[in-house]
């Protein structure tokens, strides 16, 4: 099979029908010496996201940024307020009373994206999934993986 059709399968069944649309066109991948799988996906230098083990995806604030374009995507988004923005993008945990909007597909142990003003501040896991977000106002609700901070690109508050 063509690894890139099997990335665009591998996107459209995490997030929804159509997002692979908005894969860019030119990407290199490396692969496993032991097994031939693919382990990472960058284009112009930057890495896009890396294969797990278990068949996700984990995606990095600049692959989802571009992923942000299509509408199947966001639902899988969370929203901040602007007090938790700057904390969020040093890579601190996102609380339910922080929340704004939450994607109706956000579900526990999910690559959930958190964005600040339709910009792409973080990605991380979903601790609680979107109902539960919404209904509580304290404890964790995304424990962040990778940040700007990480990356050293800044946002406008």
């Amino acid at each position: 099979m063509d690894q890139i059709l099997k990335l665009q399968h591998t996107l459209d069944a995490l997030f929804g029908n159509g997002v692979s649309k908005n894969l860019p066109k030119n990407i290199e991948m490396t692969f496993s010496r032991k097994n031939g799988r693919i382990r990472t996906v960058y284009h112009k230098g930057k890495l896009l996201c890396t294969l797990r083990i278990d068949g996700g995806l984990a995606i990095s604030p600049y692959f989802a940024q571009i992923l942000l374009k299509s509408k199947a995507f966001k639902e899988n988004c969370i929203e901040i307020n602007k007090d938790a923005a700057p904390f969020v993008m040093d890579g601190r945990s996102v609380f339910c009373k922080h929340v704004v909007w939450c994607g109706k597909k956000v579900r526990i142990s999910a690559d959930t994206p958190v964005l600040f003003k339709n910009k792409v501040i973080a990605v991380g896991k979903a601790v609680l999934s979107c109902e539960m977000i919404l209904d509580f106002d304290r404890g964790v609700a995304i424990k962040i993986r990778d940040s700007l901070k990480s990356h050293k690109e800044k946002i406008e508050l």
